[in-house]
């Protein structure tokens, strides 16, 4: 077998029981188990004493019933992948997955071990053009038994604060590998890491657990989240944008796609595909309640 490294595809072709993610972190032994306990400790110290981590919601309901999600959240910090992270309990992460910008958090070696072992970060080139981003998702999600996918549909962390329009990747991964969608709310994420500041502020941060939904077009996933966190937040968004899958012109081309094609399966590889582009990096209900982090 070749040695495993991030531009090949081979960890998808691995049985189950080997975790298709040959990184030390996604092992059962005792190395694995150490590093594990040892970032579980550090999310735990850093966001009870420096940033006081607030989980409303549960993971423990969805998790049983759910072994393959798209996790979105809005995205205004550099904060967000971990804080997300940290509010999942420790026993849920060696199924967890980051989709994250290749030229951040791969840009040199410290971020790059710091990506590939503590967040299990899949490297996403923002730059790329010929669609291996969208195969590689794709991919992963088809052939993965269990994968909890963070993703951030905004595409960039917003640089005021505001919820902008979401891009089309998230619906395209979803309604392509029939993986349901769970909504989080990162509330106070702006305030205490805004978009150009060195290092965060010490505060409260509240991740909110939203609903689970089933794959949908973009136009739909962006009304149902937008309804379900103006009952949080009624300022949370920014009504200035017109996404451009809401414009006129867009509207006429997605209705003679859809007219022309029998589902997103049955797109051309050769045909453009709309990309992701995610910083960083999801029956219905809300899940009510409220923690503080395991």
């Amino acid at each position: 077998m070749k040695d495993w490294n991030y531009d090949n595809e081979q960890w998808t072709k691995l049985p189950t029981h080997l975790k298709h993610l040959p990184l030390f972190t996604r092992n059962i032994d005792w190395m694995s188990m150490t590093v594990r306990a040892l970032w579980a400790i550090a999310l735990k110290i850093a966001f009870t004493v420096y940033v006081r981590l607030e989980v409303r919601g549960s993971y423990g309901k969805i998790y049983a019933e759910y072994p393959r999600l798209l996790i979105i959240s809005n995205h205004a910090s550099h904060l967000d992948a971990v804080s997300i992270a940290a509010s999942i309990p420790a026993r849920y992460w060696i199924h967890l997955y980051i989709a994250a910008a290749k030229d951040y958090f791969f840009s040199n070696p410290l971020f790059t071990f710091f990506s590939q072992h503590c967040l299990g970060a899949i490297p996403i080139d923002r730059k790329d053009k010929r669609g291996e981003a969208l195969r590689l998702i794709t991919t992963l999600l088809s052939e993965l038994d269990r994968m909890w996918l963070i993703f951030f549909p905004e595409g960039t962390r917003s640089k005021d604060g505001k919820i902008h329009d979401f891009k089309r990747g998230v619906s395209i991964f979803a309604e392509r590998t029939k993986t349901p969608i769970l909504f989080l709310y990162c509330q106070g994420n702006a305030e205490l890491w805004p978009k150009g500041a060195l290092i965060p502020k010490p505060g409260h941060l509240i991740i909110h657990v939203g609903p689970v939904v089933q794959p949908k077009p973009i136009e739909e996933i962006y009304s149902e989240y937008r309804s379900w966190v103006m009952g949080i937040n009624a300022h949370a968004f920014d009504f200035t944008e017109n996404p451009e899958w809401n414009r006129p012109a867009s509207k006429e081309a997605s209705h003679g796609h859809a007219n022309s094609e029998s589902g997103p399966e049955s797109a051309s590889a050769s045909e453009p595909e709309p990309q992701p582009e995610p910083e960083s990096q999801s029956g219905s209900g809300s899940v009510s309640g409220s923690k503080e982090i395991t």
